[in-house]
């Protein structure tokens, strides 16, 4: 067999900010579901909200899975290192406090369940 020379071009994707990530598994796969939730304007649709959804979706198997996990772990503790402890932010603790309140206070219909707003 001669050497043939291979030209290989490698495409690392678009960068993606992931606000919610979910996590589901089947026996032969772990999937991670990266989401971007982001409001839009459309000035065509004036009397209504657009919400753009971007998924990028990463399937691995189960002993990948554990090592992202373990990796991860790893890099939290190098950053907590550095840079101090990981905690919630403040807005997002007072913003948990008021959702649980208001939901301590509110009374569930089965007819009247509403999906999450993304927009405020």
């Amino acid at each position: 067999m001669k050497d043939e020379k291979i030209n290989m071009s490698i495409n690392d994707g678009d960068a993606f900010y992931a606000h919610e990530l979910s996590i589901n598994f089947n026996p032969l796969q772990f999937v991670f579901d990266f989401k971007s939730v982001t409001p839009r304007v459309d000035p065509r649709s004036k009397d209504r909200a657009s919400i753009c959804l971007k998924h990028n979706v990463v399937l691995v198997d189960p002993f990948h899975a554990k090592r992202v996990s373990e990796l991860l772990g790893k890099v939290i503790k190098r950053y907590e290192k550095e840079f101090g402890k990981i905690e919630k932010p403040k807005a997002l603790a007072a913003l948990e406090k008021k959702t649980k309140k208001e939901a301590e206070n509110t009374t569930i219909h089965e007819d009247k369940i509403e999906a999450p707003s993304y927009i405020s």
